[in-house]
């Protein structure tokens, strides 16, 4: 029997390529450096990306048929070519992003979504070019507050790559698992598949020139901190709690988290939400309906400082589930405690760029 390259190509064209649903020789893949040797054929199939997610299946089912429809004995060697450049090492991802901020609790349920939401918003009110990245892959929030719930970020070619465009609102660019999955399905992965999603999100997105990169970390302690901390070198952390004290608790659980000797992420400070309620028709009284001062307690001890105290106000539910944060609007009391939030966080951000060296990523050895 003779090997000659018509014979592959037939083989080769029985292959779907699920990223285009065409077969190998129709989507081009097949690059043009095959090799034939007696029995032995080698040849290279160019993917989009060195991450695509079809690249192992595609290539074993072309060695398939190629055993299938040529023979048994052919010895088949494919190698792989990109026709987008590689993802950049870890330590060189985002050059042009100035601090990382992760905005985390110990718990759910205490508004650190809003806090996240409303601290990037009201960054960008301050003139600086700012990021949001939700990072809760099983419980994505930020397209409902941003109101962008049926946006569709597109691709865009850059440098050689294939990146994710984010979607901008208020100043603020956004990307969020959200937008990738059907919001009325429970997204059912394991640890890794979150991972990965996330790390597309943060490496394979044209981020571009930022101030300010908030992460909306997910409640409590997981595999996605972990993925956060090994894929960036966090600037520092932001701590949401309310005052009451199973709150407290878990916020400890969270600063000792990063306050880990192997992880070594600096406390930006505390930030008090729901610190007592307000009503509209009488916005002069607070009744601290969760605890009184229980974060500033907390900070005190801790010695970080507590950045903010949020009140409880009806309209900032409104105006989240609305799609249009307080922070939108300096006008209303809650709007100005966001603005001087977020002044806070450019001062001790500051300070600590001063005073500490900059952050590493987390080394996980195996």
């Amino acid at each position: 029997m003779t090997l000659y390259p018509k014979l592959i190509l037939d083989a080769l064209a029985t292959v779907t390529y699920a990223g285009t649903k065409k077969n190998l020789v129709e989507s081009e893949m097949v690059a043009d450096n095959m090799r034939i040797d007696g029995m032995k054929v080698s040849f290279s199939l160019i993917f989009p990306r060195d991450t695509d997610p079809f690249l192992k299946s595609t290539v074993k089912a072309a060695e398939a048929a190629i055993h299938y429809h040529v023979g048994k004995d052919v010895e088949v060697s494919i190698s792989t070519e990109y026709t987008s450049k590689p993802r950049p090492e870890l330590d060189k991802l985002l050059p042009q992003v100035k601090n990382i901020i992760a905005v985390s609790s110990g718990k759910g349920g205490v508004g650190k979504s809003t806090v996240a939401a409303n601290l990037a918003i009201a960054l960008a009110r301050l003139g600086y070019k700012v990021g949001l990245l939700d990072t809760d892959i099983f419980g994505p929030s930020m397209p409902k507050m941003f109101h962008v719930e049926d946006a569709r970020p597109y691709a865009v070619e850059k440098d050689g790559r294939q990146l994710i465009e984010p979607i901008e609102k208020y100043g603020v660019k956004l990307l969020s698992i959200g937008f990738f999955v059907n919001p009325d399905t429970a997204t059912l992965w394991r640890g890794g598949m979150a991972s990965n999603a996330l790390k597309q999100l943060i490496a394979d997105a044209d981020w571009g020139d930022l101030d300010y990169f908030i992460l909306d970390t997910p409640p409590g302690t997981s595999d996605i901190h972990l993925t956060l901390l090994q894929t960036l070198a966090i600037t520092g952390a932001i701590i949401v709690s309310t005052p009451q004290k199973v709150a407290l608790a878990d916020a400890r659980k969270g600063i000792d988290m990063y306050r880990n000797d192997k992880v070594n992420v600096p406390i930006l400070g505390l930030v008090e939400n729901m610190a007592w309620f307000t009503p509209a028709e009488l916005p002069q009284n607070k009744y601290y309906i969760f605890g009184r001062e229980g974060c500033k307690a907390l900070a005190k001890e801790m010695g970080v400082p507590l950045l903010a105290q949020i009140p409880l106000v009806q309209s900032i539910c409104e105006s989240g589930d609305a799609g249009e944060p307080a922070a939108c609007s300096s006008e209303t009391a809650t709007g100005l405690a966001f603005i001087n939030f977020a002044q806070s966080v450019v001062t001790v951000v500051n300070r600590r760029n001063k005073e500490q060296a900059p952050t590493h990523r987390v080394e996980v050895k195996e």
